[in-house]
């Protein structure tokens, strides 16, 4: 019997020309990959507008359909807040966006991008390939977070920069007591879990903590090598049962990328070994410290390659250096929504906590919002954001990080003068909630322009849905506060 031919570029080429002819090659690669090593299914995923992965499980023999005609997706996924409630009116002719446009609950498209092809470590007979959101017909739309970051960098490439970038994760993990599956603990949300500790806090970078979390640090670790993730240092931070993941610089893209794939492994693993992996800002646990997201960033000449963050001097910035710091304190304010966009995030800009409150770069200051890590012949010049939450969509958080630098460089805005005392600075003060983060995203004028009106105004609408939500909910304190006392 003869074998069946090996499909080719050729044959995964539709009318809609979507990919490129490298692209075309690598999915019939993917297609022979598949084939060889037995996998079964595969996970069309795409980020969501929380960050959060949603997509469809397909069978093998469904992927060369995928690539020719992408994949049919609810169009309400892209609708919903983080309790995955609808939050716009799907069943009137227009919801904001012009008339039919993502109404009905009609679909949408998801198209696989076959340079993120991976085989899942946890899962070996299952694929998995991050995916574009993109209209009906193929064309591109404005609500892709991906797409928004892919558009942010090629302006800056325009310009002959790019930005590199490096990210730390702090994260909790704890063993799961109880997953309360009652059928009364469905909803949306539902009931979160019971935990208990993994290991005692306090303890920073102890060997005897790393020690005890080791286990979960390896099986973590592993499978980001297996994912070709660029891990470069596991460590128990100060928090009982919390830890900490470094990578490797990369591009903002590949960043982004891996960040949904990292959250995601982490909470999948972990879930499977009977534990509960959490990146929530500050849970509400006894002796919680809260986690952030860290982000590295410098700017590279394309043409050369050259670091432009080293600078001449100890006590000098290198001209691309300051403008770039002076775009992200600029728009520190009304990127905070894409930085730190949950309820639980702004608990954790506190003073004397190693986070940032105020809006101020010092030299090597882990107090303050922006820290300068650059030095004469340095090639690993950088400066660090301190600004981020864990649960940030990285699409949007790396986004507004090359907006706001990029327009630092355009109009030549100068840093001030490193803060030395962060936490009793002059220095404008930080959003204190999400409702003055939304404040100041609404009354922006330079997103509207940066990143496009439609996809502000989605975001606006998704956050103030979440803020409304919140605020009707009566809360533990009111009822500590009031139900004795009147």
């Amino acid at each position: 019997m003869d074998e069946p031919s090996k499909i080719t570029p050729a044959d995964l080429r539709s009318d809609k020309s979507w990919y490129s002819d490298e692209e075309l090659q690598m999915a019939a690669d993917i297609l022979d990959e598949v084939s060889a090593n037995g996998v079964e299914t595969i996970r069309l995923a795409f980020a969501d507008q929380h960050g959060v992965l949603r997509g469809k499980t397909i069978v093998a023999a469904g992927l060369a359909s995928a690539f020719r005609n992408g994949m049919a997706m609810t169009s309400t996924l892209l609708l919903k807040d983080t309790s995955h409630r609808t939050v716009f009116p799907v069943w009137e002719d227009d919801i904001g966006f012009g008339a039919n446009n993502l109404t009905g609950a009609g679909d949408i498209l998801i198209l696989p991008d076959p340079s993120t092809f991976k085989t899942l470590p946890w899962s070996s007979h299952s694929g998995w390939m991050l995916c574009d959101v993109r209209y009906k017909d193929g064309s591109k739309m404005p609500f892709c977070v991906r797409t928004a970051l892919k558009e942010a960098e090629a302006n800056l490439a325009k310009d002959g920069y790019a930005m590199m970038c490096g990210l730390e994760f702090e994260f909790y993990v704890f063993r799961m007591e109880n997953a309360h599956l009652g059928h009364g603990d469905a909803g949306m949300p539902s009931t979160p879990p019971e935990t208990s500790l993994v290991s005692h806090g306090y303890q920073y970078l102890t060997e005897a903590r790393y020690d005890a979390l080791e286990d979960i640090m390896d099986d973590l670790r592993r499978a980001c090598q297996a994912l070709a993730l660029p891990v470069r240092s596991m460590e128990a931070e100060f928090g009982p049962s919390q830890c900490e993941f470094t990578f490797e610089p990369a591009t903002p893209l590949a960043n982004a990328d891996h960040t949904v794939l990292f959250r995601s492994a982490v909470k999948q693993i972990c879930a499977r070994k009977g534990l509960h992996a959490t990146f929530m800002c500050r849970p509400k646990l006894e002796g919680i410290v809260p986690s952030g997201l860290h982000m590295h960033q410098s700017i590279i000449d394309l043409k050369t390659r050259a670091n432009l963050m080293i600078p001449d001097s100890a006590s000098s910035l290198s001209p691309i250096a300051s403008n770039w710091i002076a775009g992200l304190l600029e728009h520190a304010a009304e990127s905070c929504l894409l930085t730190t966009p949950t309820v639980n995030g702004y608990k954790r800009y506190q003073p004397y906590q190693l986070a940032p409150d105020r809006i101020q770069w010092g030299r090597d200051n882990k107090g303050a919002m922006v820290r300068g890590l650059m030095a004469p012949g340095d090639q690993a010049s950088r400066i660090e954001n301190r600004i981020g939450e864990p649960t940030a969509n990285p699409y949007l958080f790396i986004a507004s990080q090359i907006l706001s630098g990029h327009d630092g460089i355009k109009r030549n805005l100068q840093a001030p003068a490193p803060v030395e005392n962060p936490y009793t600075s002059d220095a404008v003060n930080l959003p204190k909630s999400l409702i003055a983060a939304l404040e100041r995203f609404d009354a922006s004028t330079f997103y509207p322009e940066a990143m496009g009106s439609d996809l502000c105004a989605y975001l606006s609408r998704i956050k103030h849905a979440e803020w409304d939500r919140y605020l009707m909910t009566v809360s533990e304190w009111e009822q500590r506060e009031y139900f004795s006392l009147f």
